[in-house]
This record gives structure tokens, C-alpha cells and sequence, in this order.
């Protein structure tokens, strides 16, 4: 077994689960409800999909409609068996110990009745020098395994949980040697100055200046800069692409190592390649942050085995500012290279992540995958024609997003294909949704009373980050600062304002986000004459990520000064009609209103659907962080201030 269990989309009649095995493998799934009896469900290829993604490696993706549905609030413990070729048979305790918690035999389970407890987060990256914020989550998860009512319904993961754009030197190694340990399957490659995957994982370019494959003509200066050297980011992002993942047994590898300590137990450790000095040096400093990350994972898979797990796309799960602006997308869709790069990641996530989140609707797709994967050529290749087939259908499908109708409900937000694109002005950042999109949004809020909106971007972020980057638009730099929020496009923004005061549609909304590398909760009041939704923007970034720290500090106080509550520059931003009122963190020491460090969020909703309590667990082992309420406590009412016209 390679990796998982993970607990993907559970409900008391179908569970959800993803692993990967070295061969197929013969599953029988025991659920064992706490005082009651246990079950044994035979998981066939009516429940099981066996998909292989190389000579040694199937995905496993299990899908089990339950006649007679589990009991809610009830612990569950569970186990994969799988039966061995002696005709005997090993659990999860034999070929995963790591997984199980400290005197348990078997992982366990707990349905929720309420999502009135959710762990959420984005932006995980191995080679960030900070703690894992998942091996955070399942050290609190281990404090009341045993109890069903102090576990969390879910863990929402709202972005990043991989970066195919952003890889260390040495993961990249990693990555190389476990493709040809488990037979990964190769491609052939259109557009670039290498014909296939063998001679790119050959070529001595292929570590920190992979941007020298691509072709080398001036029309495709602006692609080799969006793809793999980037441009200039010095205030909002150091990432550099020089390693971007480019195939498809690439990013699939990449999956395996940062979900699983099992593929790395099979490896030696990663042999640097001959680089410069400068390198060189850059290979020593990610190789030991890698090392911190290998020493939690095995805690990362254990929470993943436990909790129910969503997910959603941001751009680092394919590429940095994937689908900004239709100028972007025409240049990257264009040439058949680029297409294929994005293309390889996007079905990646398809096959890792979308599946588990809505397993009903990718049906044909999984069909395509499955023939194109049980034909490979002599040479272990994928056939090109039909692997940019498979992309194309991608590239166009429309149902990333999802709905847990749960209490209350959960709308989980596709931002990224979906957007409403300038015709006029190509440069110009994209909304967030388009119009289709953000109608199908209002009709699922219709008649309901709450609501958690997952928005892999905040809906409502900090001004002045906001303001540089409708500056830094107008100027032509839109890539330099990924100049993406809610209220980069006036129609999205007005829009999505307008669901809000719509007079059927929730009258609370909790809005959970990540994206940005730092964490803040803000309680917004949309105005208006008939009636006063009250919306709170909860934001946790990073997971296993960082804003750099005095930056932060400098933008977190200037927006203060600028954005005082009388200041006429909230005249210019689009939030005239909001009163926003920024949850303080409890753990500040000079006025912070955004709180940054790795780790966790998790919020505790009332029965109304109002955040009872909002909290950013630290990965670095620090007592956890909480946004206190306006007026919380009389010794910190001189610190809070009064609401904000648009924060």
C-alpha cells in the first residue's frame, strides 16, 4: 500500500475513500459502529475502481452505497483488509501501523449529525521551512479520538495542497526516483525541445532551469516567463517555477510524497545533481526543510485516514495564477507544450482530489483515464493523442464545485474555470466567477438560513493589499502581484453583493478561505434598507506556509493608518455598503489585525449558524491563536476599534 486510506465525502449511506496500491488489490471494508454489531462490505468493481497509473502503482478509488445507513455522532472504527495471495489476509494495523493512534487496532470514523465543527486550511508546501499545520490537526484529532461529539465533521482543504509550480530540488530528485521505482507512465512531448518524458528527466537543464526547454523563439517569452522563470514578485510571493512539474507521472509522484511516508521508505535520499554554487546552496537548505516535513507526514496521513476530508483547487495545484485574465489563457491554451503542462496537473487533481469530492460526475471522464492508462506503447508511454483528448475534456468540464447538504449547508466554490472574462481589456484580472456560475451559487443559497461558503480566495481581504494590486493592474503588472480578489471585477463583486441582500438567501453566511499566507476573521454587515445579512470572512493561510514576516507587519499597518474608519479612501474600493469589523487575534503584540504563522483554522458554529468561536492552531507547537469578537473581554476593549467601512 503506497498511500491512503483517506476518508474523502462521507455521509451515513456512502462512503468515500482514495488509496493507491503497487498492484489491484482485493478489498473488503469492516465498519464497526461503537456498540453495535460489525459489517463486512466485499468492495467489487461495482464500488472499487482500479485505475493504473504504471507498472507498479493503481489508483484505488472506492465508491460503497450502504443499504442500511451508520449511526451519526458515533465513533466508527473501520479497516481495509486485503487479501493476501497465501489466501490469508492483512488490516491497516499490518501494512500501515502509522495510521493507527496509540493503543488503537483500527482507524475510526465519525459521521457528524451538524457541520458545526470544521478544520480548515490551505497551502501546503514541503519545502517551507515551517512546521505541517495537518500534523498539527491530528495531534488536537488524538487529544478525543474517543469522542465522538469533540471530533470535527470535516477537513476543508481550500487551495494548494500541492505546488506543481514550486518544487524543491530535492523533492524533484525524490520525485524522479519514485517514477521509475513504481514504472510511472511516461509521455510523449509536443512543442518542447525535448521529444519525451525520459529526456526531460535526462536532461541537464531538468533541475532549477527546466525554463531552457521550452522553445526558444520570441513568441513564447511571455509563456516561458508565466511558466517557469515567473516574473518579478518581490512584495507578495518568492515562489520560483524552475522546477515546475511538467508530465503527468511528475505530478502523481508528487501526490504520493506528500500524502503518504510509505513511497519514501522505498527510496534513497535524493542524490544531488551537479549544480553551481548558488544552487547548490539552495539544494542544501530545501533538502533539510524536507526532512521536517518527512518527520510530521506520517502524523499528516494519520489526520487524513480519520476525518473526512474535502477538497478544492487553487492555482499552485496547477500552476501560479492559473486562468488570471483571458490574455493568460489564450497564451498558455495556445501552444500545445504549455496546454499539456496545465493539462497534466489538472488531471492529476481530477484523479487525486476532485474524484472524492463528487464522485457522480466523473463517470465519463474516469472512462477516458481508464483507457488511455490501459494502453501504454513499448516504451511505457502514454498515447499522446488520447492523453490531450482527456485534457481537453478537462480543460472545459464544469463541475469542480459541490454542495454538502448538511446543516448547515456547504457550497464549496470553483474560482478558477469559471470566470467572467474581459473581452475589452484580455490583460485584465478575470472576475472570480462568471455570471452562469455565480446564478447556479444564488439558486443553491435559495430558502436556506446559513450557510459555509468555501471561497479559495477571501471574499473580503485586506485593503491595502487590494488597492496595490487594482494599481499594479492598471499599470500592466497584474502577474506581477497576482492581482486576484472578489473585488478585482466590478461585475463579480457587484454580483456577488447583490446574492448576499437577496431576499431568500441566508440571512448568516460564514465565508472560510486560504490562499493569501496569513490568517484573519472579519464580521461584514452588508447594508441595505429591507434587511442586514451578517457575513463572516475566516481566513486560514498557511498550512505549511508563511507571509514574510516584517512585509506583513509593514502592509498590516499601513492599512490601518490609511483605512482608518473616516478615511476617504474607502470611498475607492467597492465595499461602500459593507461595515467590516476585524476579529482581533488574542495572541497580537503590536494591534496585528491578520495573524501569521503556519498551522491550522478551525471554527465552531452555534445553531444558527454563527461562529461561535474562531481559532488559528500554530504548527510550531505555540498555544493556538483566537479572533476574539468586537468588545471580547473589558481589559481589550480600548484595542478594539470601531467598525470599518471596507477592510
Amino acid at each position: 500500500m503506497l498511500a491512503g486510506p483517506i476518508l474523502r465525502r462521507l455521509e451515513p449511506d456512502h462512503l468515500v475513500l482514495w488509496l493507491v496500491g503497487s498492484a489491484p488489490l482485493s478489498l473488503t471494508l469492516l465498519l464497526e459502529p461503537t456498540g453495535g454489531p460489525p459489517r463486512r462490505v466485499d468492495l467489487d468493481t461495482a464500488c472499487c475502481r482500479v485505475l493504473p497509473i504504471g507498472r507498479h502503482a493503481c489508483l484505488h478509488l472506492i465508491d460503497v452505497n450502504l443499504s442500511d445507513p451508520l449511526p451519526q455522532d458515533t465513533v466508527i472504527h473501520y479497516d481495509l483488509i486485503v487479501a493476501l495471495d497465501d489466501g490469508d489476509e492483512a488490516g491497516i494495523a499490518q501494512w500501515a501501523p502509522h495510521l493507527l493512534h496509540e493503543g488503537a487496532t483500527r482507524p475510526s470514523l465519525v459521521l457528524r449529525s451538524r457541520t458545526d465543527d470544521i478544520l480548515f486550511g490551505s497551502c501546503r508546501k514541503p519545502h517551507h521551512p515551517s512546521r505541517d499545520g495537518l500534523a498539527r490537526a491530528d495531534g488536537l484529532l488524538g487529544e478525543h479520538i474517543g469522542r465522538a461529539d469533540a471530533r470535527p465533521a470535516l477537513l476543508m482543504l481550500c487551495g494548494d495542497q500541492v505546488y506543481a509550480d514550486d518544487v524543491a530540488g530535492p523533492m524533484l530528485a525524490a520525485i524522479h526516483a519514485l517514477i521509475h521505482r513504481l514504472g510511472l507512465y511516461g509521455e510523449c512531448l509536443d512543442g518542447a525541445v525535448v521529444t519525451d518524458s525520459e529526456a526531460l528527466y535526462a536532461h541537464p537543464a531538468g533541475y532549477y532551469r527546466r525554463e531552457d526547454l521550452l522553445p526558444a523563439f520570441k513568441s513564447n517569452e511571455a509563456l516561458r516567463e508565466r511558466f517557469f522563470g515567473g516574473v518579478e514578485k518581490p512584495i507578495f510571493t518568492t515562489a520560483n517555477a524552475h522546477n515546475h512539474l511538467v508530465t503527468l507521472a511528475e505530478v502523481m509522484a508528487m501526490y504520493l510524497l506528500v500524502w503518504s511516508p510509505v513511497p519514501w521508505t522505498l527510496l534513497p535520499e535524493p542524490q544531488m545533481p551537479a549544480l553551481d554554487a548558488e544552487h547548490t546552496h539552495r539544494w542544501l537548505r530545501e533538502a533539510r526543510a524536507l526532512q521536517g516535513f518527512r518527520g510530521d507526514l506520517p502524523r499528516a496521513a494519520r489526520l487524513l485516514a480519520h476525518v473526512q476530508t474535502l477538497m478544492i483547487f487553487d492555482d499552485h495545484d496547477i500552476t501560479d495564477d492559473w486562468n488570471l485574465s483571458a490574455k493568460w489563457e489564450a497564451t498558455a491554451y495556445g501552444h500545445p507544450f504549455s496546454r499539456r503542462i496545465v493539462g497534466n496537473a489538472l488531471v492529476a487533481y481530477m484523479l487525486c482530489q476532485g474524484w472524492g469530492n463528487r464522485p457522480d460526475v466523473f463517470g465519463a471522464v474516469l472512462d477516458d483515464m481508464e483507457a488511455l492508462a490501459a494502453a501504454p506503447d513499448a516504451h511505457g508511454r502514454l498515447d499522446p493523442v488520447a492523453q490531450d483528448a482527456l485534457i481537453g475534456r478537462l480543460l472545459s468540464f464544469g463541475q469542480w464545485d459541490y454542495v454538502l447538504r448538511t446543516q448547515p449547508t456547504v457550497i464549496v466554490l470553483d474560482t478558477r474555470t469559471r470566470r467572467w472574462r474581459s473581452r475589452r481589456l484580455p490583460s485584465r484580472p478575470s472576475g472570480l466567477m462568471d455570471w452562469e456560475s455565480l446564478t447556479d451559487l444564488q439558486h443553491e443559497l435559495l430558502d436556506e438560513t446559513a450557510a459555509v461558503i468555501v471561497s479559495p480566495t477571501p471574499m473580503f481581504g485586506v485593503k491595502l493589499i487590494e488597492v496595490v494590486q487594482r494599481l499594479c493592474t492598471f499599470a500592466g503588472q497584474a502577474l506581477t502581484v497576482d492581482a486576484e480578489n472578489w473585488m478585482a471585477h466590478r461585475g463579480a463583486a457587484s454580483v456577488m453583493l447583490n446574492i448576499f441582500r437577496h431576499s431568500r438567501t441566508p440571512g448568516n453566511y460564514v465565508i472560510l478561505s486560504g490562499d493569501v499566507h496569513y490568517s484573519f476573521a472579519y464580521d461584514v454587515q452588508v447594508r441595505d434598507r429591507d434587511r442586514t445579512p451578517h457575513i463572516w470572512q475566516i481566513t486560514s493561510s498557511g498550512i505549511k506556509n508563511e507571509f514574510p514576516r516584517r512585509l506583513l507587519d509593514w502592509l498590516d499597518r499601513l492599512n490601518r493608518w490609511l483605512y482608518a474608519p473616516r478615511s476617504p479612501l474607502n470611498w475607492l474600493t467597492q465595499r461602500r455598503d459593507l461595515a467590516i469589523t476585524p476579529r482581533l487575534p488574542d495572541r497580537r503584540q503590536r494591534g496585528e489585525r491578520v495573524w501569521n504563522g503556519a498551522g491550522i483554522g478551525q471554527v465552531w458554529l452555534d445553531a444558527q449558524g454563527r461562529p461561535a468561536r474562531i481559532v488559528q492552531h500554530n504548527a510550531d507547537g505555540r498555544p493556538s491563536t483566537q479572533f476574539l469578537a468586537p468588545g471580547h473581554g473589558a481589559s481589550l476593549a480600548a484595542a478594539v476599534e470601531q467598525p470599518d467601512t471596507g477592510a
